[in-house]
């Protein structure tokens, strides 16, 4: 026998709350945290730190945070150019408050790959850019 249950029985009682993304703002610069970001600043200063952290290679970081970029190091440019998107996208999707990256512009330089992008986030559209060596 199956127990029958009324809908309004099922009615959640509780209500989702979005976060603060209240954070302390980094000048990397001066090697300073000054004052505090929030929102479109502190997503800016998130994906920069996203970039910019080697994925696996620090404990007190998790497996989903950073970029795998150094084992890009010596391969054909032709390689970096097409892999440097994806592992761009799969960093910056790990945030639940990034909803896409797109628009990516991949350009050589020297011995490096430029690239730009925007992230469609919940707070607006960050356009950025990442140099990566090959």
């Amino acid at each position: 026998m199956i127990p029958q249950i009324e809908n309004d029985e099922l009615m959640l009682d509780f209500e989702e709350v979005i976060e603060p993304t209240k954070n302390y703002k980094l000048i990397y610069a001066k090697d300073r945290c000054v004052g505090y970001i929030d929102e479109l600043e502190a997503m800016k200063q998130a994906i920069f730190l996203m970039l910019s952290v080697e994925r696996y290679d620090h404990i007190i970081y998790s497996w989903n945070f950073g970029a795998e970029f150094k084992d890009l190091f010596g391969k054909p440019v032709s390689y970096v150019a097409s892999e440097v998107k994806r592992r761009i996208r799969d960093a910056l999707l790990q945030d639940d408050r990034i909803n896409e990256v797109d628009s990516f512009v991949v350009t050589t330089r020297k011995s490096k790959v430029h690239v730009e992008y925007t992230a469609h986030t919940i707070y607006g559209d960050i356009t950025a850019s990442k140099e990566v060596d090959y």
